[in-house]
């Protein structure tokens, strides 16, 4: 009977073809795997962190890069025993916001230094641990992407102030910025809301 000879063991030709064959698919479905898993990856941290990706992908200059930094800064907050205030604690450091903001039109210059130093107490805590700027801020973007730019505007202004090159209207937008991510911060356990809220700013430069 005429016919292709499958008996690999007379073909070693052909043993190697379907060994080398087998192996390319092992390594396209391996491939096509990763591929999978990274795209489901980046669509994670895309939905999680919002603007605060392509912040990270254009500081960075690499997406691969990028994305590795902001899945360290999860397992980094994973880690860390971050709470939420009490009624009573919340209530504090709204009224301290408050008169912090009424401070503004006399001695806006002060009111932004205690903004920033408001927030750094609220964060502290909160329990995130305070180490320089950007590590606070890379550590508060896991949990308020939407907001991590404001603290970085204010923060920007705040050093801009210390060499006396902030205008009042910079340091009136500071405060709003500020103000932004302190609201944020300003979480209660249990579900209750304090009964003071940060004030709007609306002071005129």
């Amino acid at each position: 009977m005429s016919g292709v000879n499958l008996n690999l063991s007379a073909n070693p030709t052909l043993t190697y073809i379907l060994a080398g064959v087998l192996i390319a698919a092992v390594i396209a479905v391996i491939a096509w795997s990763y591929a999978q898993n990274k795209r489901r990856q980046s669509r994670r941290l895309q939905q999680r962190f919002g603007p605060e990706y392509e912040h990270t992908v254009n500081e960075f200059g690499d997406r691969a890069k990028a994305e590795a930094e902001l899945a360290a800064r999860e397992k980094r907050v994973e880690r860390l025993n971050v709470t939420q205030l009490t009624p009573a604690d919340a209530a504090r450091f709204a009224q301290a916001w408050n008169a912090l903001q009424a401070r503004f039109v006399d001695d806006p210059k002060a009111a932004v230094a205690q903004a920033d130093r408001l927030v750094h107490e609220l964060m502290t805590k909160r329990g995130y641990p305070m180490g320089d700027f950007e590590r606070r801020a890379a550590d508060i973007s896991v949990d308020y992407p939407e907001v991590v730019a404001n603290y970085r505007a204010a923060r920007a202004v705040a050093l801009r102030d210390e060499r006396g090159q902030a205008s009042t209207e910079e340091l009136r937008k500071a405060v709003v910025h500020y103000r932004a991510l302190f609201q944020e911060l300003l979480e209660v356990s249990p579900s209750a809301r304090p009964a003071v809220r940060p004030k709007q700013v609306s002071v005129s430069p």
